[in-house]
């Protein structure tokens, strides 16, 4: 049975990481906030793009120039790029191994492919890196900070190898940001460029260029901010799911504090009833 001290300084010790735990909680909530007003404050920008594409595209539909624009164009998958978005440090739960497993999924089920891996965080570069794959590119220190000169950066990488035909499809594994509770795991094509379907309430432009130029501008512009809300939601699914773990951490270290005290009582009592128990011998012994 351990001794009063070692309970005394099991339980101390616990106390002092669940003050760590609770601060860290604090702290991801405050990052959390910040983070969901921009990754919320990119949702309509991104929604009006995909609307104009979709009008664009209807306007479009019997222009066979545009599907000759070299963001459309769709080629058999023979060589495919990943871009997988993790974060650059843990303690957030499931958040990196379940992406990272998506991820080992996707590459799992493309065994004939010629397969390209580009990470963003520094947990699916090791990830990746440990199991022997090769990466076409690697960013580490942006998911904390997201700009949109990175996120540009990027497109631009992934546009120019899918116009020069080193790449067939481009796919974003990333996770949204759905709630608190849990986010949103998801595995998308950004290239090539699906255009919208036309539905819903249409727009009767005036055209001053044709669609073909329109596009030509527009496509770009969508791929960018594909990857930009992709870090956005990211960050905010990343603190979302740290203040998650960081609260079940403070819930269970109170509950091994609790049963450590109740051990400690034991031990406590048994010590006093064994002393008495002694001194009550010893009385009857000399009498």
């Amino acid at each position: 049975m351990p001794s009063l001290i070692d309970i005394r300084r099991r339980i101390r010790s616990v106390k002092n990481m669940q003050q760590i735990t609770k601060a860290m909680k604090m702290v991801s909530a405050a990052k959390l906030r910040r983070a969901q007003e921009r990754a919320i404050a990119s949702r309509p920008y991104a929604r009006m793009m995909q609307r104009i594409l979709s009008n664009v595209a209807a306007a479009s539909a019997s222009s066979e120039d545009v599907a000759e624009l070299p963001l459309l164009r769709v080629r058999d998958e023979k060589r495919v790029q990943l871009i997988a978005v993790s974060s650059d440090t843990g303690l957030a739960g499931a958040f990196n191994s379940n992406l990272l497993r998506a991820g080992q999924k996707f590459v799992d089920e493309r065994k004939g492919v010629d397969l390209r891996i580009e990470t963003i965080g520094r947990k699916a570069r090791d990830y990746f890196r440990k199991r022997g794959y090769d990466l076409s590119g690697e960013y580490v220190g942006i998911v904390e900070k997201p700009s949109l000169e990175k996120a540009r950066e990027i497109a631009a990488k992934m546009m120019e190898r899918y116009s020069n035909a080193e790449v067939d499809a481009v796919y974003l594994l990333v996770n949204e940001f759905k709630s608190v509770m849990a986010p949103n795991l998801v595995l998308k094509r950004i290239l090539p460029v699906e255009l919208p379907a036309g539905g819903g309430e249409q727009i009767d432009y005036i055209w001053e260029q044709s669609p073909q130029d329109i596009l030509s501008e527009l496509l770009p512009r969508y791929v960018e901010m594909s990857i930009y809300r992709a870090l956005l939601e990211s960050l905010s699914a990343y603190h979302a799911a740290r203040m998650a773990a960081m609260d079940a951490a403070s819930s269970n270290a109170g509950d091994v504090i609790q049963t450590l005290t109740l051990n400690l009582n034991r031990v406590r009592q048994a010590s006093i009833t064994r002393e008495i128990i002694e001194i009550v011998s010893g009385a009857a012994a000399a009498v």
